[in-house]
């Protein structure tokens, strides 16, 4: 259960962060890089504080090649994309 909880947060912050950041760079004038570092940086954070409890997959394509590679079963992809 921590592991669907970790994702769920890691989720949140991800889109809160990074949409909100690019909203707010938006609404002034469109600057790619700060998206690009805020998108990269709440990535580190998510990898740091949340990696060790559930591999941190916070983005569904993540998902699916780590499927893919064979570091995850089936099972645990078709949960981890119902949760989102």
């Amino acid at each position: 259960m921590k592991k669907y909880i970790a994702e769920i947060f890691g989720t949140f912050c991800l889109v809160l962060f990074g949409t909100g950041t690019a909203a707010a760079f938006g609404a002034t004038a469109p600057d790619t890089l700060g998206v690009a570092f805020a998108f990269g940086f709440i990535l580190t954070l998510m990898v740091y504080t949340i990696g060790n409890v559930s591999g941190c997959n916070v983005n569904p394509a993540v998902s699916l090649a780590m499927l893919l590679d064979g570091r995850m079963e089936g099972a645990e992809l078709g949960n981890t994309l119902y949760l989102r």
